[in-house]
């Protein structure tokens, strides 16, 4: 009767399984798919007509093996750097500049890597994935070698470029560190998001490798070489359950524990959350109008900067002027008024010959704008752009004092051989105090000759880099300006404890500017004035609480769900392993019944009587060779020794079969026994009588 109801309960779920099956390959054709993946992996598109062997443990060659830890390889460096340019975008302008002092060509250079670091990242994952499914669907991996000349060149690539990261561009690493400051507690509730979504995977693997395991186990038997190929198998199974499942659940502990060793400054109370920080215009608002120019300084006021910040240069008879470049090519004319002294030192021209060139077309009529994120001009500030010129010092201090902003300026050197090599700074200072600002608006930030400008202008508010406390103290400096990544060490606390107004620069990007508001900084020098001027609350804020109330609900939700998803593995497999049982005992059955009728149609007596038939289909156990003797048949007799007869035996009267059904029966049975060999047992006919 439970065979019965197996049989039955099997019958229905193979029946579920079949509709299922079949609505897959209504919508969804393996063949195809399976052609898919080994064309993409190994360039092999021939349509398979079956599956190909399964292999329990290793579904590549020894040459895969040892070729997979390169490609796993690649994949990490691409990955890695792919983030480390990424995190770096606030960078991307002085990359293209420092590529456009090399080759004189201005692009946008960072996008370019940008997006071939991407394509190689994605082109890597995409043969993980696919080797993956492959070894999903228990099919043999090929890479092509194709594949493989490309895997092999990229590693060298990768690791040039690194190399050129950790050699020039040390810095960029400690703004890797700034992001992950800002996006930890995300990068940390995301990463368990993933753990539950890997743990499907690696749950069913898993638990497949455990039902192998019970499958090896009960196959041993006294055969000592069988014993020792299942016991080594047994080894193999479970030093993979061990090599999968430690580091699945290593990773998701430490994952549940991080947060007590994550910091963030923006996870604060919002009552201690500092002022917005104010803004200095990097060489005016360039991302609005011509940099260095009077349309940049006028932009960048009318967005709400708080101070101006230019590059002055002194022409060769005297006269301070503003502008960044170590030549006039990116950012004037001078290719169409003077080709032949395009490379030529900008201090090195008259400022008779500088005021004839323009400096806003470059910015205007370009087809390649001087920002990535640049916003469209209006045809009015084409306009007003195309009519631009080389701005003085002067233009720019007029504004501030009519606007009452701040001036802050890097003073560069002139050349050598040139008239004012020696007295440019008592030249600016003149010029200074000439044009009747306020002191107090000027930041003065060249560290030269500071005697001689305090006893000079001993208004200006003297602004200091990165000295240490004491160098401050001597000097009387109570402001410092420095590059942003300074605030990665200990986000600049003793300078803050020693109340000095903190100015960091270039801050371009939303994330670092939230960064910086909730380090409690002062003041930042931008070329993105517009977009950081309307953002009103630092991104990616959250208060300690709220940030604790999703770390825990996040891990309760995904315990419960990593859990529910294991025990529905199990259950199906468990399903699976019913269902085979109940499959083989009702095939098993059926052959040995078969096996009879066709022996009793042939016309051979049955190996086992009815009885033993029984017991075997009810055990489902294959019979074992047995060996028949016949011996000669004993009558009864009585007390003279004279033989009885016996009652004839019942037998059930059958109807005749004629031989074109016997012939129709044998066509129909024999080749299922043929299939069901193994299942006939031997039978040794009795030795001929002497």
């Amino acid at each position: 009767m439970d065979d019965v109801n197996r049989t039955e309960t099997g019958n229905e779920e193979t029946g579920r399984w079949k509709n299922f099956n079949s609505w897959i390959k209504y919508y969804f054709n393996y063949e195809c798919y399976m052609t898919f993946l080994n064309g993409c992996y190994s360039c092999e598109w021939q349509a398979q007509q079956k599956k190909k062997a399964r292999r329990p443990l290793c579904c590549c060659s020894l040459r895969e093996r040892l070729f997979y830890p390169w490609l796993i390889m690649s994949f990490c460096l691409s990955v890695l750097l792919f983030f480390t340019w990424i995190e770096t975008s606030n960078e991307f302008n002085g990359f293209d500049w420092v590529v456009f002092l090399g080759t004189g060509v201005w692009f946008f250079w960072s996008i370019v890597l940008l997006s071939f670091l991407g394509i190689l990242a994605a082109y890597t994952t995409l043969l993980l994935v696919l080797g993956f499914l492959l070894c999903w669907e228990k099919q043999q991996l090929y890479l092509h070698w194709y594949h493989k000349i490309l895997v092999l060149i990229m590693i060298p690539f990768f690791l040039f470029l690194l190399w050129i990261l950790l050699t020039f561009w040390k810095d960029r690493w400690l703004t890797i560190g700034l992001s992950l400051q800002v996006f930890s507690p995300y990068i940390h509730l995301s990463s368990i998001s993933v753990m539950v979504l890997l743990s499907w995977p690696v749950a069913f693997y898993l638990i497949h490798l455990e039902g192998e395991a019970r499958m090896r186990r009960y196959q041993i038997t006294s055969n000592e070489r069988r014993r020792n190929t299942c016991c080594s198998m047994l080894t193999k199974l479970r030093a993979l359950q061990v090599a999968i499942g430690v580091p699945f659940f290593l990773i998701l502990l430490c994952l549940y524990v991080v947060p007590f060793g994550t910091y963030s400054p923006c996870l604060q109370e919002k009552e201690k959350l500092a002022p917005k920080p104010t803004f200095f215009g990097h060489r005016g608002a360039p991302m609005l109008g011509p940099e260095n120019t009077i349309m940049s300084f006028e932009k960048a006021v009318e967005y709400g900067a708080h101070g101006l910040e230019s590059d002055v240069r002194i022409s060769f008879d005297g006269v301070p002027f503003l502008m960044h470049d170590y030549d006039l090519t990116r950012t004037t004319n001078i290719k169409e008024v003077l080709p032949n002294a395009s490379s030529r030192h900008p201090s090195l021209f008259q400022w008779s010959f500088l005021t004839t060139l323009n400096a806003g077309k470059w910015f205007s009529d370009a087809w390649i704008k001087p920002f990535f994120r640049m916003k469209p001009l209006s045809e009015a500030d084409k306009e007003r752009a195309r009519n631009q010129k080389i701005a003085k010092l002067t233009d720019l201090l007029a504004i501030a004092q009519k606007e009452k902003k701040l001036v802050i300026f890097d003073l560069e050197s002139p050349p050598s051989k040139h008239p004012s090599r020696l007295s440019y700074i008592h030249l600016v200072v003149r010029v200074i105090l000439d044009s009747k600002i306020e002191q107090h608006l000027i930041a003065w930030l060249p560290g030269s000759e500071r005697e001689y400008i305090k006893s000079k202008a001993p208004g200006f508010q003297h602004v200091g880099t990165f000295y240490t406390l004491e160098e401050l103290a001597e000097e009387n400096i109570t402001r410092i300006n420095v590059d942003y990544k300074r605030l990665y060490y200990n986000g600049l606390r003793e300078y803050k404890a020693a109340n000095i107004s903190i100015n960091l620069y270039i801050v371009n990007e939303p994330w670092l500017f939230s960064l910086v508001w909730c380090h409690s900084i002062q003041s930042v020098t931008t070329d993105n004035i517009e977009v950081l001027n309307g953002m009103t609350h630092p991104y990616y804020f959250m208060t300690p609480n709220f940030y604790l109330f999703l770390w825990i609900f996040m891990d309760i939700l995904s315990a419960v769900f990593i859990v529910s998803i294991f025990h529905f593995h199990w259950w199906r497999e468990s399903q699976s392993e019913k269902i085979l049982q109940g499959i083989t005992s009702y095939t098993e059955a059926s052959s040995a019944s078969l096996q009879n009728e066709v022996l009793e149609i042939m016309g051979t007596p049955a190996p086992f009587p009815e009885r033993e038939r029984e017991t075997a289909s009810s055990k489902a156990v294959i019979p074992e060779v047995v060996n028949e003797t016949t011996a000669p048949t004993m009558h009864p007799t009585n007390d003279v020794g004279q033989p009885v007869p016996t009652e004839p035996a019942f037998e059930p009267i059958q109807a005749p079969i004629s031989e074109a059904n016997r012939e129709a029966t044998l066509q129909t049975v024999l080749p299922i026994l043929e299939a069901n060999e193994p299942a006939v047992p031997s039978v040794e006919k009795p030795p001929p009588e002497t």
